[in-house]
């Protein structure tokens, strides 16, 4: 599994920021990399309050997911 995380912080107070991923299951590490910035940017178009100010993609194991 592949996680696509990044840091939102709403645009109106910046100094107020939350952790935020998005899961996969079918790509690989390099599609996400490639794909992070289109998908970011559907995100920020259905939360328009926030703006993400970093991201990075990472390898899931099992088990390390939260519930």
């Amino acid at each position: 599994m592949i996680e696509l995380l990044f840091v939102a912080c709403l645009s109106t107070a910046p100094d107020q920021c939350q952790e935020r991923s998005l899961l996969y299951t079918d790509i690989t590490p390099m599609t996400c990399m490639m794909g992070a910035q289109p998908e970011l940017a559907k995100w920020t178009e259905t939360h328009p309050a926030f703006k993400v100010t970093g991201w990075s993609c990472r390898m899931v194991r099992d088990g390390e997911r939260e519930a």
